[in-house]
């Protein structure tokens, strides 16, 4: 998050992030931190709202992980959804296609 926001405000742009492996936990709706925590969902939601950073959840490592929006779903016959608002559900094409607009990819 610290880099996100120092790119920013040295004035590049931020057009994405691609969340996979243990990074999908980022985008599930049942997390609830301590109040004295720093609330790192809350944070990935305001850089999407403010600066409209696209937030690409693996869609694989997502359902492994129990991560789902309702058109997964419905298709899987689960009662409910649990992704973050502002998060979406996507495939390795997602990050693919970021790899090719952007002038870097950083990796953590």
């Amino acid at each position: 998050m610290q880099f996100a926001h120092a790119l920013l405000n040295e004035g590049h742009e931020l057009a994405s992030v691609f969340f996979y492996r243990e990074g999908v936990y980022n985008a599930n709706l049942l997390t609830s931190p301590a109040s004295d925590e720093y609330d790192l969902v809350r944070a990935w939601q305001k850089l999407n709202t403010q600066h409209g950073v696209a937030l690409n959840i693996c869609v694989a490592a997502a359902l492994r992980r129990g991560i789902i929006d309702e058109t997964e779903a419905g298709r899987l016959g689960l009662p409910s959804a649990n992704l973050q608002p502002g998060f979406t559900l996507s495939g390795l094409g997602a990050l693919a296609e970021a790899s090719l607009t952007c002038d870097r990819v950083v990796q953590f």
